[in-house]
Order: C-alpha cells, then structure tokens, then sequence
C-alpha cells in the first residue's frame, strides 16, 4: 500500500507540473526529497525485554521555509509512507501560504500495545537519532497519528538536553510549554471551515447537513464537535473498534467522553454498531475520511453516497477512486487544502514561540479561518483557469508556489 501511495502522490505532482510546464528536470528537483534519515530505537520494554523500532525523517523539500511535518507511531509505517506524506506536507504548507517547507517522520511500532513509559523511553530515544537535524529554524516536528502533545512535551524536553531551551524545535505542545491556544483542535476545525468554504462555493450552508466521519482520534473528534455546533448532525462515526451509526444524530459530546474513559468507541451504547468500513457509504451529505490513508478505493467508490467528500485524513483516497468520484459529480476536497489547518496553526505556534509572545484562541480561530479562505479563493481560481478538479488544482497551487520560491533560491 505504501508504494501504491508514494506512487499516486508523485504521479498527482507530474499532472500539476504538466498544467504548469514545469520542465522535467525541474519536476525531478521538485520531487526528490533533501534527506532522508533511518535509525534503529533500541528500548527497555517494561517486561525487561529489548525492544528494536525503526524510525524515520524524510526532509522533502526546504525552499520556503523550515523542514515542517507531523511524526506518527504506527505499526504500517516504513520508508515509502513516510517520503509520500514528506511531498504532501511541501505541497499543504504551499497550498496554507506559510512559510515552511516538508518534512515527515514516524516509527514502525504497534502504539496500542505501549504503556505511557515505553512511548516515552521510544520517543526519547527517536530523538537521539535526530536530535541534530532537527531545531527551530531547520526542521520542526508535530503531532500525527497516534501521538499528542504528551509526546510533543517529550519531544521539547529530550532536545533541550541537547540544544537548550527552544519550544519552537516542536509544535502541538501543551500550552503550559510553550503551545497555542487552538493548536489541539486546529486540523478538525480547519476541516469544517473547508467544508464551508465548499458548500458556500455552490450556494450551500452548514446547517441540516448529515456528516459521516471515518475515523474518531483528534480530527474526526474536533472536526465532530465543530460540525455539530455549525448545525450539521453527525449521523455515523468509526474508529478501530468499528462503525457507529444513528441517522437521527449521534451524541458527540458523549461519543467523545466515551473514549476518554475507554480508550476508544468499543460499547458506545448511542449508537448501532456496523463494520468499520460501512461508515464510508453510509447515506450522508458529508463524507469525512479522517483516518489513514488508502481507505476509499475503486471497490468503494461507487457505493459512498456523500456529495462532499473532506480528506480530514492524509491521502484517503486512491487515483482510481477519485477518478470515479470525478464522474459521479462528488466534490472532493483534497488533504492538502482540507487538513491544512494543523499546520497553519502549528505555524502561529511556532511565530509565538519565536517572540514569546501568546495569542488567543479567539485569535487563532480568526487567523485561521481567514487562511482556509483564502487558500480556497486561490484553489477556486486554479481550478476554473485549469479546468481541473480541486485536488489539482490545489496540486497546482502549492506546486507553483514551492517550484517559484526553488527557482529564485537557484541551485
């Protein structure tokens, strides 16, 4: 699978460059990652045993700013994923407008089964391995899929062993270490502005609307409760316990203190139990794929019955799937506009960080709701000069800028 999506996102990058006659040379440069780093986690485990992971940072593409990207614990992790989202992060931080560049990492490691000592001990040992590739103007981790700001806290503290005190080496801290207001929530509350940014593109609102969200960890929740605020019901929700769905609304505040208590959705009594994978095509106006990637395919997509499809997750959809999404007249908006919103406000924690100087989260929520709509103005007019999809044209959007940026820093 993770060939299959490195491949896809390098074939999506040779479509835009194509749309902008990029020449191949150029295409190559755009697409090679800077570095790309591997290093063996030796670790205690609690029943005295040793552990061995592997972990890795793939620094893609720096022209704009800091290496910038998320680092996720996972046990399907390997090489090919991580260079894959590295390029994804390049083209999203292009897409946002801010000034960073792409980056990835993650360890191969089965997170379900770790107590809160052993991801420690692996996560301080990570960092030994990248401690000086890393920093606050060089390249600048995040939370991903199975990590948070505990981690992040960890993450900070073992580089400052290191290189002193810099909070801005991470972002997704806890506030009480140097993190934004707004951070926690901010890739979910960005997904709901997209979607209202899109709905208000064809004349639509908010309200009325039935979402189904595929994937329940810090996306899919934030997003969750930020739909039902705006009016929206959600009517169906997964994790990795299985699907859940009532069509008259599902209680997302006690959904969310469920898994708070139980670790996930496993017993959740308000809603009917179905396979996990049934929340894709589920009856629904919003389709919210917040998981990992790979999940709507050329199987599936002939049965999902959204009108719009928000990629909360990065890459959930194959070539194949979107191909026929095109054709069934299902708007898509893509994971790099879509979940763009962890990043831009990973970026004003960052700024604040480097001025010590704190925002609001009345203040972060503005900002940010004023980069998802400008970033989708700047989508909206790719796509009507191109007569592209939205994906490529927020391919075209973000390529352009980072190929611009490339060509005047010169070899």
């Amino acid at each position: 699978m993770s060939k299959e999506f490195l491949e896809a996102t390098k074939a999506y990058v040779e479509r835009a460059a194509k749309l902008l006659d990029i020449p191949a040379d150029e295409v190559k440069q755009l697409e090679t990652p800077r570095r790309e780093v591997r290093v063996e986690l030796n670790v205690r485990m609690d029943d005295g045993s040793i552990g061995t992971f592997i972990g890795f940072r793939v620094q893609h593409d720096d022209a704009r700013g800091p290496f910038k990207g998320g680092i996720r614990y996972h046990h399907h992790v390997d090489a090919e994923e991580v260079t894959a989202l590295a390029s994804l992060m390049t083209w999203k931080t292009g897409v946002a407008g801010v000034p960073f560049g792409g980056a990835k990492g993650g360890i191969a490691v089965d997170a379900s089964k770790l107590s809160e000592g052993e991801k420690q001990r692996i996560t301080r040992r990570f960092i030994d391995g990248i401690h000086d590739i890393i920093g606050p103007s060089s390249d600048i981790p995040a939370p991903d899929v199975n990590t948070n700001g505990q981690v992040m806290a960890w993450i900070f503290d073992q580089y400052a062993k290191y290189h002193g005190y810099h909070p801005g080496v991470v972002t997704g801290k806890p506030v009480s270490l140097g993190g934004s207001e707004g951070r926690e929530q901010a890739t979910g509350r960005g997904a709901v502005f997209a979607t209202e940014e899109i709905l208000a593109h064809h004349g639509d609102a908010l309200a009325g609307k039935r979402v189904s969200i595929q994937g329940f960890g810090n996306v899919g929740t934030w997003a969750a409760h930020d739909y039902v605020a705006k009016g929206a019901k959600v009517t169906a929700i997964s994790d990795v316990s299985g699907g859940y769905v009532n069509d008259d609304g599902i209680d997302v505040a006690a959904a969310i203190a469920h898994v708070k208590q139980h670790r996930s959705l496993a017993g959740f009594g308000g809603a009917e139990a179905v396979a996990g994978d049934a929340v894709l095509v589920h009856d629904c106006d919003i389709l919210v794929p917040a998981a990992l990637s790979g999940v709507l395919t050329k199987d599936n997509a002939k049965d999902v019955r959204a009108k719009y499809i928000i990629e909360g997750a990065n890459g959930p959809t194959d070539p194949e799937a979107d191909a026929i999404f095109d054709q069934r007249g299902i708007e898509v908006v893509p994971d790099i506009y879509a979940n763009c919103g962890g990043v831009t406000v990973s970026y004003f924690e960052w700024s604040q960080n480097m001025q010590h100087y704190y925002w609001s989260e009345e203040q972060v929520n503005e900002a940010l709701q004023r980069v998802m709509k400008r970033s989708f103005a700047s989508l909206a007019d790719a796509r009507k000069k191109h007569g592209c999809n939205l994906r490529m044209a927020a391919f075209v959007v973000g390529i352009g800028r980072v190929n611009d940026a490339t060509r005047l820093r010169g070899l």
